[in-house]
């Protein structure tokens, strides 16, 4: 986190702890109280403590604070796509969680270990604002700093982020459509449209091949439900090849995986503008050439 000099605006009285956590990015109640233990705040020049009241027209300032060191991991090399001074959007391969999970390294443990200069919520390790499956590859953003976890979170809430998906999905989809349903989590443990909900979920498309018994579609999410994509297009009738879950087989043909790649990501936040592409991977690549093969 940067230096920051903060005005309290005449009027307000909260907690010190509070008004940190309101204001700096990505900064939670037990993060600001860190701070301040830490001795990293003053008020009005002196020293805060925990607890300190605020009466409205005090200078705040926090001070920088040493981001803390991640364990140093192996595995696969991750490749940045591109990247600016608060997030950097990198290549996640099929099969890498995202987060870390037990007996499992992940994509955030790798990029932190390979990259520099990493200081969210005071350690040295990227932030998370949006996530891929574990078996769908492709472009993913991770926030630098807390300013860029506060710049990816605008752009996701004002629509100001765009992702784009390739999708082989069994079936003949019509060449284009729009989809926003309902969405709930069922008893199971799985996702449904089927299911009233006050929750919503949007996401349009258009072919860009027939691929035999298959259909090759570009997919435009507007919003970003867990697993929003594969429940959506199977329960219109066309899955997602490879999907364990929602899916169903495809006879004469080897899938390597599920068939969901982030294609393209663009972010337009003002000041914080970038983009990239990562073309289908060689397993993808390879299953569009043997379903070109196949009969419809």
């Amino acid at each position: 986190m940067a230096s920051r000099r903060l005005e309290v605006p005449r009027g307000e009285k909260p907690a010190l702890e509070k008004f940190l956590s309101k204001t700096l990015p990505n900064v939670d109640l037990a993060r600001a109280k860190q701070l301040l233990q830490l001795g990293r705040v003053r008020v009005n020049g002196k020293l805060a403590k925990v607890g300190r009241k605020l009466w409205g027209g005090e200078t705040i300032e926090v001070e920088d604070a040493a981001p803390t060191s991640a364990q140093p991991v192996t595995g696969v090399e991750i490749p940045v796509l591109a990247s600016t001074a608060h997030y950097l959007i990198v290549a996640k391969p099929s099969g890498l969680t995202v987060e870390p999970e037990p007996n499992q390294v992940s994509l955030v443990e790798l990029v932190g270990t390979q990259q520099q200069g990493f200081d969210v919520a005071g350690a040295k390790v990227p932030g998370v604002v949006h996530r891929l499956d574990k078996d769908t590859s492709g472009c993913l953003a991770l926030a630098k700093t807390d300013d860029g976890v506060a710049a990816l979170e605008r752009g996701f809430e004002e629509k100001l982020i765009e992702k784009t998906y390739l999708a082989i999905v069994l079936g003949a989809p019509p060449e284009t459509g729009s989809l926003d349903t309902a969405y709930t989590k069922t008893k199971e443990g799985k996702y449904t449209t089927l299911i009233e909900s006050p929750r919503r979920a949007r996401l349009s498309w258009k072919l860009v091949e027939r691929l035999g018994p298959a259909s090759l579609l570009e997919v435009n999410l507007d919003t970003g439900r867990t697993h929003q994509i594969r429940v959506q297009l199977s329960e219109m009738g066309w899955p997602v090849l490879g999907d364990r879950i929602y899916g169903k087989p495809v006879v004469g043909v080897m899938v390597p995986r599920l068939a969901l790649h982030a294609v393209r990501l663009e972010v337009r936040v003002p000041g914080h503008e970038a983009s990239a592409t990562m073309p289908l991977p060689a397993d993808l690549g390879a299953l569009v050439e043997a379903l070109r093969a196949q009969p419809c």
